[in-house]
């Protein structure tokens, strides 16, 4: 694998893991809740009263920002190297995961790692390590 150094962002990556950063901690200590894209989501599946509009707004949120970003620059031209069978699947493989461990990348790697939480840990390194397989196998070993 190489690195193409003349795509490579460090100060604008820097920038938005900082964003990211101080973004979840306000909403611990302002709201006294942990911002898990997943289960932000999710509560909205299964509303409970006076629960919702928090949950619309950081969604809503989550969706205009990117919108936003466009008023400003150019809309990275990304590329994806898979079919819509594989995109499929890996969402679901994700959404069954993200039941299973309770929680996200976001929940637990930002969020869980952030407050020392060993649960937390123990699930980042799962997700990871099951990432870091995952690719091996497919482009390594299957050759996909």
């Amino acid at each position: 694998m190489t690195i193409a150094w003349n795509l490579f962002t460090p100060w604008s990556a820097l920038a938005g893991g900082v964003l990211i950063g101080v973004a979840a901690a306000m909403f611990v200590l302002l709201n006294g809740r942990i911002a898990g894209i997943s289960g932000v989501l999710g509560g909205l599946l299964r509303p409970a009263a006076g629960d919702v509009a928090w949950r619309i707004a950081f969604v809503a949120g989550l969706v205009a920002t990117p919108l936003l970003w466009l008023l400003f620059a150019d809309r990275p031209q990304p590329t994806i190297d898979a079919g819509w069978g594989a995109l499929v699947a890996a969402g679901l493989l994700v959404g069954i995961g993200t039941r299973y461990g309770s929680g996200c990348t976001s929940g637990h790697g930002v969020c869980g790692l952030s407050r020392l939480s060993p649960r937390s840990l123990v699930a980042t390194l799962a997700f990871m390590g099951a990432g870091f397989v995952t690719v091996y196998l497919l482009r390594h070993v299957l050759g996909a």
